[in-house]
């Protein structure tokens, strides 16, 4: 099957060597996304909702890239620097889904790259 990067100025570059998504058929598999703001080097961290939403954007604009929405997310992953950050992350993240949520997992790791409390990526379908 046949695969094809998605890369957009809209969501920040990678910070390593991988692509911001991969689409393999029907199949979208977007990257670990942190509050990157696109086109620079700076985080948008100055708390974890201002994070989440960062991430979130950043999604958005790749889906849109792709050509699809959050309504085909069906699976997430969630990583965060620390559980206690669970309710915040967990409210802006449900801001961008209205109805058939994708199946998710979050979990506390012992880091993140550039320190931050958050990263998230999606697959998604369509």
């Amino acid at each position: 099957m046949e695969k094809r990067i998605i890369q957009t100025e809209l969501a920040p570059a990678p910070i390593g060597p991988y692509s911001q998504a991969v689409r393999s058929g029907a199949m979208l598999f977007v990257s670990g996304q942190i509050a990157l703001k696109p086109g620079t080097n700076e985080l948008n961290n100055a708390d974890i909702a201002t994070e989440t939403k960062q991430v979130m954007e950043n999604i958005a604009a790749i889906l849109q890239t792709a050509g699809l929405t959050f309504s085909h997310i069906v699976k997430t992953t969630i990583f965060l620097s620390d559980m206690a950050h669970f309710g915040a992350v967990n409210q802006v993240y449900g801001t961008y889904f209205t109805a058939n949520f994708p199946a998710r997992e979050t979990v506390a790791v012992l880091g993140l790259p550039r320190q931050v409390n958050v990263e998230i990526s999606v697959i998604a379908a369509g």
